[in-house]
């Protein structure tokens, strides 16, 4: 290893370990009431953080010395029977049904009624997870792509037919972002009536399908919905990160991790939306943190001196700290990515911007993994007695309406664990793709390995403000 490099992974060890000592003393397991117990201190954890990320990154400089991940190498598994696409899409159809009916009629409490629990908790934190292990599985699952390809097939067996409209190129993934951007805000920002009112989510949800519905009518169902659909766009591209995928015939094959996403076109909107699953995430955790308890009240009393009303001025308030949080995400990429382009001038920084991007989707997952992983592991057994009760009016369908959530599944330090090896291993992940990228794009391998200086400071960044938000969270 030549002085210079010497030098430059010194500085950035020096770093890391400026940024593990800021770091609180103790920590609270996000979602947990009450302190985690942890066998041994936070800024150990920090350290160690720190000096894998560093080694990870010498490993990767000087074993992997050629692309690795460029192409999948597949292996077909096994040849899916086509009724089973249809029943997954009528098992998709039946529970948006029942999350729009429960929201409606059932008991307007939202521990009690199965449509709360399903959106925030199976849907929102469940299905990103499930995208990881098993591939695209909301690509069967949505109710509002069944309905449209019904619609679609039903026409064309009457005449011939092509969506009326072309979807604008220049539209990119756009709407896509505006899609989850609208969903956070929902969840984290929206106060008036009650983001957690049964019938509210059930409404938004109706609209939403109404939605989905029009635009693959009129600009077609693949078109659409690899772009304009939120939800569809967001557990698509967490699914490039599987292992598994279905291939052209229909097939479930098996392929090298995170060889997927190397294959990711990026368009209009494309960085964007990547750089919202982290800042959506970050805001999340953020808002639970003391310094944003103490820094709240003083934003409030900003709005509030314009003239707002209390529940606008939190809304606003609240809006402003989203806003923020995304910003930084796509700042700290952007900074990463003027340094990379310090390096050599053979790419421009809108080319290395779009050809780095793919490095952040395992980071955007490794957010959410550690952010809900307690929400998910405890949250996701009420569902044992919310199917008995769907309504929440005393049913009990399936003799499990008694049923209680076991908060003693896991301890809480073995949450912390995880959400420390979640946070890891999505950072060392993103590094692997970026230096597999770098080895692409640059001839030389030294050169390559000098344009990852930069981009190992993202990961040093993301991972450090990543332990401060879980560390953070209650303080």
């Amino acid at each position: 290893m030549s002085v210079s490099r010497r030098v430059t992974l010194g500085s950035l060890l020096g770093a890391l370990g400026v940024v593990a000592l800021a770091l609180p003393g103790e920590a609270l397991a996000h979602g947990i009431v009450g302190r985690a117990d942890l066998p041994i201190p936070v800024w150990l954890f920090s350290w160690a953080a720190a000096i894998v990320l560093v080694v990870s990154f010498v490993a990767l400089s000087t074993l992997w010395r050629t692309p690795q991940l460029q192409e999948p190498h597949t292996r077909r598994l096994l040849q899916l029977p086509a009724p089973l696409e249809w029943l997954a899409s009528l098992a998709g159809m039946g529970l948006f049904a029942l999350v729009v009916y429960s929201g409606f009629a059932g008991a307007q409490v939202p521990p009690a009624n199965f449509s709360v629990t399903f959106i925030y908790v199976v849907f929102w934190v469940g299905l990103p997870v499930l995208s990881v292990l098993f591939g695209d599985v909301f690509r069967a699952f949505s109710p509002w792509r069944t309905c449209a390809r019904a619609g679609w097939a039903i026409a064309r067996a009457v005449a011939p037919l092509t969506p009326p409209l072309r979807y604008p190129r220049r539209l990119g993934m756009w709407p896509a972002v505006a899609g989850i951007v609208g969903f956070a805000w929902l969840e984290l920002v929206y106060i008036y009536p009650d983001k957690d009112r049964p019938s509210t989510l059930a409404a938004l949800s109706l609209a939403y399908f109404v939605a989905m519905l029009i635009g693959m009518g009129l600009f077609g169902v693949e078109e659409w919905g690899e772009r304009a659909d939120g939800f569809g766009a967001y557990f698509n591209l967490l699914s490039r990160l599987s292992g598994v995928f279905r291939d052209e015939d229909g097939a479930i094959s098996l392929r090298r991790p995170l060889s997927g996403i190397t294959a990711l076109e990026i368009g209009p909107g494309t960085v964007a939306l990547i750089c919202t699953i982290i800042g959506t995430t970050t805001f999340d955790g953020f808002s639970n943190g003391g310094v944003w308890r103490n820094l709240e009240p003083e934003l409030q009393s900003v709005f509030a001196d314009l003239g707002f009303n209390a529940t606008p001025a939190i809304e606003l308030t609240y809006s402003l700290g989203l806003l923020f949080c995304l910003g930084l995400i796509a700042g700290t990429y952007r900074l990463g990515i003027v340094g990379v382009r310090s390096v050599s001038r053979r790419y421009d920084s809108r080319q290395l911007r779009n050809l780095f991007a793919h490095s952040l989707v395992p980071i955007g997952f490794a957010y959410v993994l550690a952010h809900y992983f307690s929400l998910l592991l405890w949250q996701s057994q009420a569902m044992l007695y919310l199917a008995s009760d769907p309504l929440g009016n005393g049913a009990n369908l399936f003799g499990t309406a008694n049923d209680q959530i076991d908060y003693h599944v896991i301890s809480y330090a073995a949450i912390w664990y995880v959400q420390v090896a979640a946070l890891l291993s999505g950072h060392v992940s993103g590094l692997a793709l970026a230096h597999d990228r770098a080895l692409v794009l640059y001839s030389d391998v030294e050169e390559a390995v000098r344009s990852q200086y930069w981009m190992l400071a993202v990961m040093v960044a993301f991972t450090s403000f990543g332990l401060w938000l879980l560390s953070s969270v209650g303080t």
